[in-house]
């Protein structure tokens, strides 16, 4: 269903079909996320779809509450618009609040993915972590969510990337508090596993999302103001390095509120 779902959309967008032309990013990243759950599915015997359906409920709930947060943010640094929206405000709520929930379960179950196919393990010396570190985590990371709005349009556009780090080092040492996945751990224990395979997602699917993104009738469209090299579809070359730290804070978010519910899907570490 995944991969039909991809290829029907893919032939009806270039003909430029309605409503296919319009909601073409939405449609495409849920027959993504269908098709690479039912791999995942396929390898273990279970997956987030066929075992957790809850948890994937919820997951979409928080996907589009995240992305929703960084709209705000761009409301003040202005680094991305949209265009070719539909006129009607109920139709541009659904397009927005059907491909802002695609977000985190594609990278996430992208990540989920490269392990169980066998992404290797990558160990190095145990990093020693203390809570003077942690505490210049916290801070670090409430100054970078917080300096970009404080500060003028002409200084805090040029900010974005204190956004993308931000989350992580404000959450990950509270994920570490209360005993859940945190990157900190596996960094304590020599272990950059993890945090390698969200590499690996991220620019898989930025590549993805910026090559899909540059066909689709209603799009967005980058304003960065650092130069970042030639583009790429819509986005700069540089600029791909921005999906790095993306993808770990959506980890980083959804291994904290897991903490609130233990024993869920993404709990599960071995594969």
């Amino acid at each position: 269903m995944g991969l039909a779902i991809i290829m029907v959309a893919e032939i009806l967008m270039f003909f430029q079909v309605q409503p296919v032309y319009t909601y073409f990013t939405p449609i495409i990243w849920s027959g993504y996320i269908l098709f690479v759950d039912s791999i995942i599915h396929r390898i273990q015997g279970r997956s987030m779809i066929s075992h957790r359906r809850r948890e994937f409920l919820f997951m979409l709930f928080l996907s589009l509450v995240l992305w929703l947060v960084f709209e705000a943010y761009n409301l003040h640094i202005k680094n991305w618009h949209y265009v070719g929206l539909p006129p009607q405000l109920w139709a541009r709520c659904l397009g927005f609040s059907w491909a802002f929930a695609t977000i985190l379960p594609a990278i996430l179950l992208t990540a989920r993915l490269l392990e169980v196919i066998g992404f290797p393990k990558v160990c190095v010396p145990r990093i020693k972590i203390g809570p003077a570190v942690y505490r210049v985590l916290l801070t670090l990371g409430f100054l970078c969510l917080t300096i970009p709005i404080l500060l003028p349009f002409a200084i805090a556009r040029y900010l974005i990337i204190l956004i993308w780090l931000g989350f992580i080092f404000l959450l990950d040492p509270i994920t570490l508090f209360r005993s859940g996945w945190s990157l900190l751990e596996d960094m304590g224990r020599g272990d950059l596993s993890r945090l390698l395979v969200l590499f690996a997602s991220g620019i898989i699917c930025g590549l993805l999302w910026e090559f899909w993104n540059y066909w689709a009738g209603a799009k967005w469209i980058y304003a960065v103001p650092i130069p970042l090299g030639p583009k790429i579809f819509q986005m700069p070359l540089g600029g791909y390095l921005g999906f790095w730290p993306f993808a770990v804070e959506c980890h980083v978010l959804y291994a904290l509120l897991m903490t609130f519910r233990p024993g869920g899907w993404f709990q599960e570490r071995e594969v």
